[in-house]
């Protein structure tokens, strides 16, 4: 009986079946890569609901709040920290002291029970990040916050990956700025940022450092 197939078609065969194979797993890969870098895994412009309708943008923004007025400890801690209720009432003792909306801020320091605040930059716990080092160093508050003053809601602007804070680190004269427009949302460079950006990395003598245990302690 003559053969249907030639020879050279087990060859064939094998090269579509492998072939195949590694297209799919190629396939896979690079879908998998680009779900782990969507906003839907990142967390990134989702804006999540708080348990008082705060708005950076009428605080910080229209009323030009500093915003070390409220997380006090940026300048000298690790973490920025969340204001306590107390500071709320600094100023809501004294205006909109009735008004429904407050009124979860006024429980709060009446029962004296913390405001139940949910964290949007919510780092792992795997990674050490320091913002005094940071703020020291000329890196903005808008450089990884994105424009605080202009959301009413606070949403994470920035993926918060490692590439994310790799980029910076290794090329830190494209965000660092002068250490008195740290808290300037609006800020913006005179001329070149990258001019500007290597003579504040020498004169602040930055050298981020890019091996794992910078971050990961």
């Amino acid at each position: 009986m003559a053969q249907i197939f030639k020879r050279r078609s087990n060859v064939l065969a094998r090269v579509i079946i492998v072939g195949g194979g590694a297209l799919a797993g190629g396939a896979l890969v690079l879908l998998m890569t680009v779900i782990a870098r969507s906003s839907y895994v990142t967390g990134q412009f989702e804006a999540i609901e708080q348990p008082i309708q705060f708005s950076h943008k009428h605080h910080a923004g229209e009323l030009g709040i500093d915003c070390r007025y409220c997380h006090t400890q940026v300048e000298q801690a690790a973490f920025a920290g969340i204001p306590p209720t107390k500071t709320c009432i600094n100023c809501h003792s004294q205006i909109w002291t009735e008004a429904p909306i407050l009124e979860p801020v006024r429980a709060s320091y009446r029962d004296d029970k913390p405001l139940k605040w949910i964290r949007i930059h919510d780092l792992p716990d795997f990674a050490y990040f320091n913002h005094s080092v940071h703020v020291h160093k000329g890196i903005g508050c808008a450089t990884c916050h994105g424009r605080i003053d202009e959301m009413n809601q606070v949403y994470q602007q920035s993926s918060l990956q490692m590439e994310w804070c790799l980029d910076c680190h290794r090329n830190p004269e494209q965000y660092i700025r002068p250490r008195d427009q740290v808290f300037n949302m609006a800020w913006r460079p005179d001329g070149d940022q990258l001019t500007l950006g290597r003579e504040l990395v020498k004169a602040y003598d930055v050298h981020p450092r890019t091996d794992c245990d910078t971050c990961h302690r």
